[in-house]
């Protein structure tokens, strides 16, 4: 007996088929491990065949592709916006720090010592003996130099003599830039020898200025993770061990990833006076007086990255967020003959200008290299939030089969209406998957009075867990010690509730969160 399937257009039809075929092939997506059997080796793999970035030929280091480093770019562009909105400026600094520098401010050395890159030498001269290039030892510097691990050092070097008066401030400077940080386990986006990221150092009159600034950048941070990325994030501070080397204050933005393991999206730092009296810089107060400045630091990374990748991705590629993905909408036709091409372009043509003309980014791939379903399957693993395809069937009916990454649903769309159909799944896709992570989120906090309920919870169900910690290092590091978690941060929404500390039942006046962490 035959199975009589309905089919409503060619382009179903197609589709159907096409999937199937690449189905067996186990060809671009369909062959990435599920996460459930690896979140690890799925995310190893994802970041790969979605062509995002692959390791180099220098241990720890990465190279971002064309594909990757578009998603990077958007990011720029809407956080350099709103640095900008918020009156501050961008200037460059330079790579290389001189040791002694490093070692002005004590905490602050102590903290990266053991991940800096050093350049003692300046040149390099042919072996006596023929073998290759080696180290010349007479073109020894004179002090070696740090390759920038961060830059607050040669900046409040260059502060002193920028800032003279109360006139000079506040001074609200970024910087675009990478930085080293000598890794030993590396992992795409997430932790690498060297990275991309901002770092914002702002000068200021007093110190609750200072703190308003490093506040605010938190805010920044948590609205930029939230509406452009759809990662929900908790805003908190830092315990004193977890802290910035050199600051008083930490403030941070914590999210949660797919395999309830949290990661660290941003830092906002108080800086106190600890650079301006390193580096001695002072300015003349209204009344004639001299004081040291209060200062910031703040900064984000190419690791958001690997925060977005591992918050809404899924067994079958990624699942970008329209307001960052680079190809907004793809169109991808299906056709017999080069007669049937031109008349799908003709079509297709005043739709990709209409869609230009609102803003949306959009691709026709008319390659005849490859398939459909190819195709398909290629934008469905690198996260294009709608696909929109058109055959035969299309051309005759007047319509459009329009399908959304996040839920892979499809519909067919009269050409009338398809613009405004665009836009509104934009905008739904970019609610949904927000909503969806919060939702997991909110599933993955929970609350635990007592030391083997924690434990249970963090073996079993993970996420993050709020309990009741003593304040001090020696607790801290007691249950990091035993458990592999860490205090992710003391969140700043939550009202302040006495109790017990769960491991030792001293008095704790507010719960912290604790996770596992990348």
């Amino acid at each position: 007996m035959l199975n009589i399937v309905k089919i409503v257009s060619f382009t179903e039809l197609f589709t159907r088929i096409s999937h199937k075929f690449c189905a067996k092939l186990k060809i671009m997506g369909k062959n990435l491990t599920k996460r459930s059997e690896d979140y690890s080796k799925w995310y190893n793999e994802l970041v790969v065949k979605a062509d995002l970035a692959e390791n180099s030929g220098v241990r720890g280091c990465m190279v971002i592709k064309p594909y990757g480093f578009a998603i990077w770019e958007k990011m720029q562009a809407a956080l350099d916006k709103m640095f900008k909105e918020t009156g501050h400026e961008n200037a460059y600094f330079p790579l290389f720090i001189p040791k002694s520098y490093l070692s002005k401010e004590a905490s602050h050395v102590e903290g990266f010592a053991k991940e800096c890159a050093v350049v003692t030498h300046y040149r390099l001269k042919n072996a006596d003996d023929g073998s290759g290039i080696v180290v010349d030892e007479d073109a020894k510097l004179e002090e070696e130099l740090i390759v920038r691990p961060t830059s607050e050092t040669i900046i409040w070097d260059t502060y002193r003599r920028w800032i003279q008066s109360y006139r000079d401030l506040p001074l609200l400077i970024n910087q675009w830039a990478n930085v080293v940080r000598w890794e030993m386990r590396t992992r795409l986006f997430l932790r690498t020898a060297e990275f991309l990221w901002q770092e914002g150092h702002t000068a200021h009159a007093t110190k609750d200025e200072a703190i308003e600034e490093a506040k605010q950048m938190m805010e920044v941070y948590a609205t930029f993770s939230e509406q452009h990325m759809a990662v929900p994030v908790i805003r908190g501070t830092k315990t004193e061990s977890e802290r910035f080397a050199g600051a008083e204050e930490t403030y941070c933005i914590e999210a949660l990833m797919q395999d309830g393991k949290a990661l660290q999206a941003g830092t906002s730092h108080f800086l106190g006076q600890n650079f301006a009296k390193a580096f001695d810089v002072t300015y003349a107060t209204k009344e004639g007086k001299k004081e040291h400045v209060w200062a910031t630091s703040w900064g984000v990374s190419t690791r958001l990255m690997g925060a977005l990748i591992m918050t809404h991705s899924d067994d079958n590629g990624l699942v970008l967020p329209p307001k960052l993905a680079p190809i907004q909408v793809v169109i991808v036709p299906i056709y017999k003959g080069l007669d049937q091409l031109d008349l799908i372009s003709e079509k297709v043509a005043p739709l990709v200008k209409d869609l230009r003309s609102k803003g949306i980014s959009v691709k026709y791939d008319k390659r005849d290299t490859h398939k459909p379903g190819f195709k398909f399957n290629e934008y469905e693993l690198k996260g294009v939030p709608v696909r929109i395809a058109i055959g035969k069937r299309d051309l005759e009916n007047d319509t459009f089969e329009l399908a959304r990454r996040d839920t892979l649903e499809k519909e067919t769309i009269a050409t009338t209406e398809v613009v405004s159909k665009v836009e509104f799944l934009l905008e739904d896709i970019q609610k949904n998957i927000y909503q969806k992570a919060l939702d997991y989120r909110s599933e993955k906090i929970t609350e635990v009075d007592s030391y083997d309920e924690f434990k249970m919870v963090l073996e079993e169900k993970g996420g993050f867990i709020s309990a009741h910690w003593d304040g001090t290092m020696a607790t801290e590091e007691q249950i990091k010690e035993e458990t592999k978690a860490t205090i992710r941060c003391i969140p700043i929404a939550v009202e302040a509730e006495a109790g017990s500390c769960m491991v030792t039942g001293k008095p704790s006046p507010h719960r912290v969160l604790f996770a596992k962490a990348y």
